[in-house]
């Protein structure tokens, strides 16, 4: 069942969301619970493009937040909202735990400090264990290591179908999903504001900004001067699935006054990673890699886990996260411009996005915005799951018995079947170009990086292209 959407009356949308990244479709799937027509408008080619396309897929307890912080609170209810939201869509979760690991004294006198604030936080279920224990549980580590800290609950997730499916669920219950539509600037009047983008004006009564790396310039053009953006590129490896059984949990360093550092992690798709680098850059759309950014990973994974810098190197990418001149998330609302801000959030965006986007509604709902929920809100969608914990398509009988195109492997690296390809370009929100089936599927995405099934899977994109909704501004209303 989809929702018949809220057609807007007289072309005005009751709020206008800025930004599909997982923040944003997750406030446009919150606000379209409601009795309001809701515009989701992405300036890229598809949801989920931007700085939430690279985060580091770990959802978080927020053990480590600052406690009393709004970041810290959204968090902690976050990690409780998304863990039962991915249950009932099917994105892929794996309970791994984390352990913080202490390599010198400094660290070692911090891991009393970091259990007292995770406590401080509502999260009681870290412990402090010694060297041997540290060991026990990573056998692979590197010489050296004092001590630790368990976070049992820690867990990896996939960001790619976490952003899709609130995209998805939104424009279920009646969200209009504008792609290609790049907000370049802004008309105030008494009754709604004009946006005016890329593909057009929109027109709205109130405006919610979760632009991510553009936030703080859509801020401006409302006339504000609250905080400046700085693109944070983090550079990570990603190792070849052989790996895998030498990380089992997520293994955390202690933050010190020089930083978060390095980490390493498994991935939901069965690979290894190392990373993040931190790098403020002053190019908003510089995801490309460097030689320091490799040379940095390579000392750091040296010196973590020589054994794993054995394995094979599947790909290398680089993200960018949006820092602030702000200590916290800056989310605030100016009831005279009916005008929202959702600034500053870091990447435990994706574990505290359902969360925000109920803060969103209260404070929107404070500043004047009726919002009443219906009582016909289709059921959550069931997304395709392409984590490695749980049955891919290609190790189902049955569902091959009844559609042999997901017996039909294109990529062979990650088992991505004719099926999963079809599937992604005729979904509600489909797969537009090769990096969309890359997120939707995994195709091209293994050790061959789209060497051996490019040509494959980039025919059966074609072969489906009539069917991808490339009409960006058509909402459909999919029955």
């Amino acid at each position: 069942m989809t929702a018949t959407p809220h057609r807007p009356a007289g072309g005005v949308f009751d709020v206008a969301v800025i930004g599909g990244g997982i923040v944003g479709a997750a406030i446009a799937r919150e606000l379209s619970g409601c009795d309001v027509s809701v515009a989701l408008l992405e300036a890229r080619d598809d949801v989920g493009d931007g700085t939430s396309k690279a985060n580091t897929a770990i959802l978080h307890t927020g053990f480590d937040a600052k406690p009393g912080t709004l970041e810290s609170r959204l968090v902690a209810r976050g990690y409780h909202l998304l863990s039962a939201y991915a249950k009932a869509t099917g994105i892929p979760v794996e309970h791994t735990g984390a352990v913080l690991v202490a390599w010198t004294g400094e660290e070692l006198r911090a891991l009393p400090g970091l259990k007292e604030k995770a406590e401080a936080n509502g999260y009681e279920h870290c412990r402090i264990v010694d060297a041997d224990e540290v060991y026990r549980i990573l056998p692979d580590l590197a010489d050296g290591a004092l001590g630790g800290l368990t976070v049992p609950d820690e867990s990896i997730i996939c960001t790619w179908t976490t952003n899709l499916a609130l995209a998805t669920d939104a424009q279920r219950r009646g969200t209009t999903i504008l792609l290609q539509h790049a907000v370049t600037g802004i008309d105030e009047g008494p009754e709604s504001t004009t946006l005016h983008t890329s593909s057009g004006d929109v027109r709205a009564r109130w405006v919610v900004n979760a632009a991510g790396l553009g936030a703080d310039h859509i801020d401006r053009l409302f006339g504000h001067d609250r905080f400046t953006v700085t693109p944070r590129r983090g550079e990570l490896f990603v190792f070849d699935k052989l790996a895998r059984p030498m990380v089992d949990k997520i293994v955390l360093p202690v933050p010190t006054s020089r930083g978060k550092g390095v980490l390493i992690s498994p991935t939901i798709y069965g690979n290894v990673m190392l990373g993040p680098t931190a790098e403020d850059l002053t190019d908003r759309t510089d995801t490309s890699t460097s030689e320091d950014g490799f040379d940095f990973l390579l000392r750091k994974g040296e010196g973590l886990m020589p054994r794993l810098l054995a394995e094979e190197i599947t790909a290398s990418y680089a993200g960018l996260r949006a820092a602030i001149d702000h200590p916290d998330y800056l989310i605030e609302a100016t009831p005279q411009q009916r005008y929202l801000l959702v600034g500053g959030i870091r990447s435990t965006g994706l574990t505290a996005g359902i969360a925000i986007a109920e803060h969103a509604r209260t404070l929107l709902e404070e500043a004047g915005l009726n919002l009443r929920s219906r009582g016909d809100l289709p059921e959550p969608p069931r997304m395709p799951n392409i984590g490695e914990a749980a049955q891919r398509p290609y190790q189902d009988a049955d569902l091959i018995a009844r559609d042999p195109a997901y017996g039909t492997i294109v990529c062979f690296c990650e088992r991505v079947t004719e099926g999963e390809i079809r599937d992604a370009c005729h979904a509600p929100l489909p797969a537009r170009d090769l990096e969309g089936l890359r997120r939707r599927t995994r195709a091209m995405n293994g050790r061959c990086q789209g060497f051996f099934c490019g040509a494959a899977v980039t025919a059966l994109k074609e072969e489906h292209h009539g069917h991808d909704g490339r009409d960006s501004r058509q909402h459909k209303d999919n029955r």
